[in-house]
This record gives C-alpha cells, structure tokens and sequence, in this order.
C-alpha cells in the first residue's frame, strides 16, 4: 500500500512536471549553469528541485533555513504568537495567526532564464493564500489532502495539494454544530473525521460521507486531542483515558490501564501500524512532566506503555527511518525505540538538560525529522543541530540568532 506521504508527493510530480514541460528538471544546488545545448524558452519557467528547508517561529518572526547546510536563507517578520505546521507537499508551511491560516512558500523551486539555463533558487515567500477563521488550529496531511481546523469558528478547510502548489486558496468546507478546540481528517474517499464537543467539553469523533451525512460516531473519548495516520489507513485520536482508532468506518476503544491515562499528542508513520502517544496520570496537574510515553498497535488494538530515562514535552515526539519512535528527553539525548518490543535502539546526547516550561507558548527545546536527520533546536542556547539518527553522529551545528519556538521543515 503507498504511504500517504507518496501520494502527496506524486501530486506534487504531476503539478511540477506541466512546469517543466520545456526544461530539464532536478537541478539539485542553489544555483547551477547548464551546458545543454537544447532550446530553452527565454520566459521564466518553475522547476521543482531537492531543497529541503527548514522554518523555526521565533517571537516576531520565522527564520528559514537550508536542510543540508544549515545556513540561514531568509527572516520573514511575522506578529503575534504563530505555529507552523508542514503541508507535506514538499513546497509549503502552514501559518497559524489569530485570525487563520496563511500559507509560507519555503522557496523550494527554481526558475530558469534565457537560452543559458542559468537557474536560481527561489526566496521563501509568504504568500497571500489565507484559510480557515479564528482561532486556527491543527493541520492534518493525509490521503492527497489537507485538513484545516479553526478552533473558534467550528469551521473545516480541506485544500488540494495541487491547488495549493497552482497559487489557488482554493479549499471545500465544513463547520462543525459547536466551535470547540478539535482537529478534522478528510480522506480520500471523499469523508470526514472530526472530533464532537463544545467549547467547554470534548467528547469523541464523528465520521461524515461525502455528503456529510453521520456515518459512524463515539462519545466515550473525554478530552479528545490531537491525532495521527498509522500505516494502511488507520487514524488514531487521543483520550483522557485512552485512544480511539478509526479502521474505515469502524471506532475501536483502546482504554488506558490507569483510570485516567492520558495521550494529547501522537506521532504516526506511513511505515509502521504503531502509533507513539504521550502519556499523563495525574489529573489534578496543571503541568504534568511525563516519564512515560505508549505504543499502539492500530491493527490489533494493543497499547504498551514505556517507561522513559527522563521527561519530555509535546514538542518532543517523533518518527524516524522504519517508523521508530523517536522522543527528545529533558535529559538533552534523544532516544529512538523500536515500535514493535518498545525496546531502546540508540541514545544520542545532544543537548543540555533542560525543564519543560510552565507555558506551553514558551520556547523549549524540539525535533524534527527528516530524510533520516533529525533537528534539535535549543532556544537557550540560541543552537541548532542536525544528527544522523542511523549513525548517533552529529552532522553540524550552528548558532541562531534567535531563541526558536516552533520547528519544522519541507523536502523540496
């Protein structure tokens, strides 16, 4: 079965390849000269090329990145408080402000000029393409779609990859009865899944049809939040005492082995059944620092709960190569486990120790993966750093000129 992560990508090719129709596509530097003696037509003309970048939301701002060599590409002013959130189009980052999404295009495309083929890297832009309404929260890639969620307004945004990589702020729309704090998935058969609750309780999620007509519902997830794709299609949708797992049209119930037994935020993987979930016990807390964190298994319904070296926050969790669990502890390494035995693989040391913050706003350390490295930024120490999870080696390091938020990349 392709990965979710691959259909958006051949969505990307087809849009990419009507660009290159005149061109030899794939330059893979920031800038290259061809020696080709075949026309080239003298009008400008897109290319998608590999450059992956990285963006990082400081307060005031998103400071861009080159993936490979860390070098620091552009600084695009931004107010207020902002989260980024990855389109998995290769191209483009979700902006999330007060008043909706706006769409970042991380530059990862060329143009070519004249009979020479002289190319160069486009800037990162932010682009003028608005979704969504107040309060804009979660953004969910999934099944060559991608689903928007305003938290104020109840409302649904699911937009085209390929019309987002055509400049359209283009996007169908739903709004859910009562506005409240929820996440959505449109999949690729044309439902919806989306959390049900108001704005003073959440209590479980509703798959739609096409029509929007109830296909299936459960109410037994209080607290729901957040989400995650597993491999074959599974979704996955965090309880205060538990996990729902959608398969189809089918909701499992996988309760918690404590009463209450918390999972907020889940990282999946196209390559893996395993989903990686957080995992809190007290409820009274206002800020629990977690020293455990659970692995379910979406195809039987089996949760492991893991007992972690160190605590972590909700900027912690990862995948990595094969689907491993990948969490960054407060102990400053990062530790990957196999999904399957919850056995520890590889610690990495790379960071000082550091406390989880009382705001959850405030900067603290985070991960990112991609393509097999993983970026740890380190706001206190104004650092980012790019480590070979294969190797356990550090591949560079480099000094931000400011302390980072939030963090996440595109491919090119």
């Amino acid at each position: 079965m392709q990965s979710q992560r691959t259909k958006l990508t051949q969505v990307v090719a087809v849009v990419v390849a009507s660009s290159c129709a005149f061109t030899a596509c794939g330059a893979d530097t920031e800038e290259s000269h061809s020696t080709s003696s075949a026309q080239v037509s003298s009008a400008p003309v897109e290319q998608q090329t590999a450059t992956p970048r990285l963006a990082l939301s400081y307060d005031g701002g998103i400071l861009i990145l080159d993936a490979q060599s860390l070098r620091q590409v552009a600084d695009i002013p931004a107010d207020g408080f902002i989260r980024l959130h990855d389109a998995d189009n290769g191209r483009h980052v979700f902006v999330s402000e007060t008043g909706g999404f706006r769409v970042l295009d991380m530059g990862t495309w060329t143009r070519q000029h004249g009979d020479h083929g002289h190319h160069y890297t486009a800037p990162p832009t932010m682009t003028d393409m608005r979704f969504g309404g107040e309060e804009a929260g979660h953004v969910v890639p999934h099944d060559s779609r991608i689903t928007l969620f305003s938290d104020g307004t109840g409302g649904v945004d699911i937009v085209e990859p390929a019309e987002l990589l055509r400049g359209n702020a283009k996007s169908s729309e739903y709004t859910v009865p009562e506005p409240h704090h929820g996440v959505a998935v449109a999949r690729g058969d044309g439902s919806l899944v989306v959390t049900s609750g108001d704005e003073q309780t959440r209590t479980g999620i509703v798959i739609l049809d096409k029509d929007r007509t109830e296909i299936a519902r459960n109410d037994q997830c209080p607290g729901v939040h957040g989400e995650a794709a597993a491999g074959h299609g599974a979704l996955t949708f965090g309880c205060e005492d538990g996990m729902l797992i959608v398969r189809g049209n089918e909701i499992q119930k996988v309760p918690s082995p404590d009463t209450y037994g918390r999972i907020g935020n889940q990282a999946g993987s196209d390559e893996s059944s395993v989903v990686l979930g957080d995992y809190k016990t007290d409820a009274n807390a206002e800020l629990e620092r977690p020293n455990r964190f659970t692995l379910t298994d979406t195809r039987t319904g089996q949760m492991r709960v893991v007992p972690f070296p160190a605590s972590y926050s909700f900027r912690s969790i990862e995948r990595g190569p094969n689907g491993s669990a990948v969490i960054l502890g407060t102990d400053g390494a990062l530790h990957v486990y196999d999904p399957v035995t919850g056995t520890e693989t590889r610690r990495i040391d790379v960071i000082r120790g550091w406390t989880e913050p009382d705001e959850w706003q405030a900067a603290m350390p985070n991960v990112h993966v991609q393509d097999g490295t993983a970026f740890v930024a380190d706001p206190t120490a104004k650092a980012l750093i790019a480590v070979d999870l294969a190797t356990g080696e550090k591949q560079t390091q480099v000094e931000l000129p400011r302390a980072t938020i939030e963090l996440t990349g595109v491919t090119g």
